[in-house]
């Protein structure tokens, strides 16, 4: 069985928040999967604090 990922609680919260899916169902997510929603949250992230500056 795959061992849970090593993300903070602080980011499990956020990622399931963003996602709306419950932290359980994170923990039991692929790791690619999870690290490709992460990566697009980054951008997003990025991408929003940008618009911000301008």
């Amino acid at each position: 069985m795959p061992s849970p990922l090593q993300i903070s609680p602080e980011t499990a919260i956020k990622l399931s928040k963003e996602l709306n899916v419950p932290i359980e169902h994170l923990m039991h997510m692929p790791k690619h999967i999870l690290l490709q929603k992460l990566a697009d949250l980054a951008k997003k992230e990025q991408a929003d604090s940008g618009d911000a500056k301008s």
